[in-house]
């Protein structure tokens, strides 16, 4: 949700295990294997809801669908001067949307803090259980706070809502990609978020050092309720 998902805060901290990655490959080998592992940043494949489209054909209540539907986090790690970028995803992501008057009136996005996976494990505990402390705070949520057009031929959306991450609720503003499918609508974007406004300290261990600003990042796929 430039967000939903103050996700990126916890995952950062847990970099601490990998230090002995850095230390049998080295620094620049290490940063360009998780460089690669990377994954690309969410986008619509085909933005824009068609000039043709009559605004009505929109009205009522969607549901995120369960699939393709994901959120995480991205974030950079600064190891022994060499720039990593890392990403954390969770496919368990629910959540409702209303349209009404040719307007996104309501929506709440929920995220399962405790599936979200990078390609680490040792780091994935980390996050789950020191930076973001999951067993007590074990969901991230957006509400959306004031309503937004989407008109014939909008290909991106600009959202206010707030962001719920570590028990810390606070305001965010995030642009979003939007576009139809198939089976109904998709959105993505990102939300910048600074560690600390979510009560996430970002970890400074001498040899490896997370950003204090990071990006949740979201995909959803949303169906029409009968």
């Amino acid at each position: 949700m430039r967000t939903g998902t103050k996700i990126a805060v916890g995952a950062g901290a847990a970099v601490v295990v990998l230090g002995g990655a850095a230390l049998v490959f080295g620094p620049g080998l290490y940063a360009d294997m998780n460089a690669d592992s990377a994954q690309e940043a969410p986008a619509v494949d085909s933005p824009g809801v068609g000039g043709a489209t009559d605004p009505a054909e929109f009205e009522g209540d969607w549901t995120v669908a369960r699939g393709e539907s994901y959120a995480g986090y991205r974030l950079d790690e600064v190891l022994q001067g060499e720039d990593v970028t890392v990403t954390g995803r969770t496919p368990d992501v629910d959540g409702t949307l209303s349209v009404a008057d040719g307007a996104v009136t309501a929506a709440e996005i929920t995220v399962d803090m405790t599936t979200v996976a990078t390609d680490n494990g040792a780091r994935d505990d980390y996050f789950r259980e020191t930076a973001l402390n999951t067993a007590e705070f074990p969901t991230s949520t957006f509400t959306l706070t004031e309503p937004v057009a989407v008109e014939p031929g909008t290909e991106s959306v600009e959202l206010a809502g707030e962001l719920t991450v570590h028990g810390v609720t606070r305001p965010v503003t995030l642009d979003a990609q939007v576009g139809l499918t198939d089976d109904g609508a998709r959105v993505a974007g990102s939300v910048p978020v600074t560690f600390a406004d979510f009560g996430v300290q970002a970890p400074d261990l001498g040899f490896v050092s997370v950003e204090e600003d990071g990006e949740v990042e979201f995909l959803l796929d949303l169906v029409r309720n009968p």
